[in-house]
């Protein structure tokens, strides 16, 4: 209880850690570890994990074995098989036990200040992670052009390599980031990471370790390391921090050496849960309406990253997959669903989504969903399952959600069996959030609120916020992502405008008039409530053409 005391007084700058620390350890009958006794080279003793010496702020000071004082300082009373170790708290009987238990020696603790210790960690981190890079240049030195494929998989299976690779991809979870680039330019590999929809330069590894690099990745995920002419894919089942992770690894042959992108595809973090996607209410309320119709085609269109496919998921996820035959066809298959039947798509075997369309109308489905439609196949196949009684929702790549009509015309598909199988479509983005510490209020001049559009949208008394940055947010103003809508429900009126043969503009300005709010406009009713920023609406939604 003095201890914890003590440490009171010295954060209320009653006294100094340096003046109570003698007492401190005179009261609690432990010896004081000071600088001197701190060893210049990490100490390396069996069973010393450095994330718990982290967390209790403990640092090992020296060890004896067999009679000998391994390093550091030793008092009058070691004895062989003893570890000394510096401790905030040297009474924490837990601590002591568990490094006990870790290392199989007598544990002997110190008093040691929180800034010493804090220093040798910061240090002996440092220090282990120079030996990595220095073992894993010992590795490729040496070797010329005709050994070097010949030595790929043994080099990837070297410690170092294996560290280095579980430090890039280990950074997601704290990163929050949605994919892995790893970049051979003439200067060495660039491992990037998109966070929140923003690529950011994390380091450059020496050009020499790239190789190796990219074969560990390579391995794990289960890829001829060989062949480096042509693309491959493959994916990547790993445990980072706690957490089950699905990488999807993409490699491509570039000047410098092969390309790789891991997405992540984080189960923990996805939220299946259409209340918590940025839906207004309005738009959610459309939504569930038509995901509850018996038949037709429901379509959620976007560029790549937008969010299409969680979107799909969370969807699915509401309906009652205990009374429903549920089945969907994917390329890759990204989260597996209790109660659905998922397939996934393999072309070099003829398995395509048209192949498996016509295969899964035999399996009595209730409800198919495509994970996307890419050609006038699959697109034909989808009508005439929505046409026989079928709910069949899916994806397209376009800009806005008229732009999907048209996009279906492209695709073969004629008119008059859109209007009769198309129900809605959804078109989204992927916004960033505005960091909540470090937010600030920010006016517009009236004139601008007009220009801009968000006059409409700002109620009195409503506020708007513009990023700063922070050490919450990395300096970037922004944390997380919600979506923003924009989603056309096919009416009669709209139909006969699609038989008319109008085109994505046209379609736009009939479904404003029957009150469809724009991406422009939902992410403007977003920035009128403070969760984003205009420049962050107006970046996302720049082109929304599809002409």
């Amino acid at each position: 209880m003095g201890g914890m005391l003590g440490r009171v007084l010295i954060r209320l700058g009653v006294v100094s850690e340096a003046d109570l620390m003698p007492v401190l350890a005179q009261q609690l009958g432990v010896p004081l570890a000071k600088a001197e006794d701190y060893p210049q080279q990490p100490l390396e003793a069996p069973g010393l994990a450095p994330g718990f010496l982290r967390t209790h702020n403990v640092f090992p000071l020296w060890l004896r074995e067999g009679g000998e004082v391994a390093q550091g300082a030793a008092d009058n009373a070691a004895e062989a098989g003893a570890l000394a170790v510096a401790m905030a708290v040297p009474q924490d009987e837990f601590v002591c036990k568990a490094l006990h238990l870790a290392t199989g020696l007598r544990i002997v603790p110190y008093l040691g200040l929180e800034s010493d210790i804090e220093r040798a960690l910061d240090q002996a981190e440092a220090a282990a992670q120079q030996a990595e890079e220095a073992s894993a240049d010992d590795l490729l030195s040496g070797l010329d052009a005709a050994d070097f494929v010949e030595h790929l998989k043994d080099l990837a299976s070297e410690a170092p390599v294996i560290k280095l690779v579980n430090t890039i991809i280990g950074r997601v979870i704290d990163m929050r980031a949605s994919d892995i680039h790893l970049e051979p330019f003439e200067d060495g590999l660039h491992v990037r990471y998109r966070v929140d929809g923003v690529i950011h330069v994390a380091e450059i590894i020496p050009q020499r370790l790239a190789p190796a690099v990219g074969s560990r990745v390579k391995l794990l995920a289960h890829l001829d390391i060989a062949e480096r002419r042509l693309p491959q894919d493959g994916r990547i089942k790993t445990r980072v921090k706690g957490r089950e992770l699905d990488l999807r690894v993409s490699t491509v042959p570039t000047v410098y050496g092969e390309s790789i992108v891991m997405r992540v595809l984080d189960r923990a973090s996805v939220r299946l849960n259409l209340d918590d996607m940025g839906f207004a209410p309005d738009t959610l309320a459309r939504f569930n309406e038509l995901l509850a119709k018996p038949h037709g085609i429901f379509l959620v269109t976007g560029p790549t990253g937008s969010g299409k496919t969680t979107t799909l998921y969370a969807g699915l996820a509401k309906l009652d997959a205990d009374s429903q035959k549920i089945i969907t066809v994917e390329d890759p298959v990204e989260y597996q669903l209790a109660g659905i039947n998922q397939i996934q798509v393999h072309p070099q075997i003829n398995l395509t989504f048209a192949n498996a369309l016509r295969a899964i109308l035999r399996q009595d489905p209730d409800i198919i969903m495509i994970g996307e439609m890419r050609d006038g196949e699959t697109a034909q196949i989808a009508v005439q399952s929505a046409l026989t009684g079928h709910l069949v929702l899916s994806t397209l790549h376009t800009n806005t959600a008229p732009g999907a009509i048209v996009r279906m015309e492209d695709m073969g598909v004629e008119r008059y069996l859109i209007t009769s199988s198309v129900n809605g479509v959804l078109a989204q983005r992927l916004v960033r959030t505005l960091c909540p510490h470090c937010k600030q209020p920010h006016d517009l001049a009236p004139h601008v609120l007009e220009e801009t559009g968000l006059a409409r949208f700002l109620q009195p008394g409503q506020t708007l916020y513009r990023p700063v940055g922070c050490e919450h947010c990395r300096g970037s103003g922004y944390k997380g992502r919600t979506g923003i809508h924009e989603l056309m429900v096919l009416d009669e009126v709209l139909r006969r405008a699609i038989l008319d043969g109008k085109d994505a503009a046209e379609l736009g300005s009939l479904a404003a008039q029957r009150g469809m709010l724009s991406l422009y406009e939902d992410g403007l009713r977003k920035a009128a409530a403070g969760v984003t920023s205009l420049e962050e609406v107006t970046r996302v939604t720049q082109d929304q053409s599809d002409a």
